[in-house]
């Protein structure tokens, strides 16, 4: 069982910048790839960014592509979205996932969810 807790979600200004963290627990020790989702309001979660467990293979939406960096912590039980030049359509719920089948874009191919935090950017 693994736990995934997401944090820095918050308010930006459309063009600032987020870092958005994710901190697993538990069977920890698993070469789990990690992935990003979001969720606006009566849209389907979309993908986001992926990165392998050694996190030489990383993914990224075309939306997000230049302005995102998925990234890992030394020790492989965080993850981190760094999110730069936002944009209001950004403004969703996201999600952190984790799962064994390595980074995939398919939320289905994801064993593990976190609770979500909230990102709004203004115009």
């Amino acid at each position: 069982q693994v736990q995934l807790v997401e944090s820095g979600g918050g308010l930006v200004q459309a063009g600032g910048s987020l870092r958005l963290s994710c901190a697993a627990s538990g069977r920890t020790s698993s070469r789990y790839a990690m992935g990003w989702f979001r969720q606006a309001p009566g849209k389907e979660r979309e993908f986001v960014a992926a990165i392998s467990w050694g996190g030489g293979t990383t993914i990224y939406a075309d939306s997000v592509k230049g302005r995102f960096t998925i990234s890992r912590g030394n020790a492989k039980n965080t993850v981190h979205l760094q999110m730069d030049r936002t944009k209001p359509e950004d403004t969703a719920v996201y999600y952190c996932a984790a799962g064994s089948l390595g980074a995939h874009r398919d939320p289905l191919n994801y064993d593990y969810w976190g609770q979500g935090t909230q990102v709004t950017v203004s115009s």
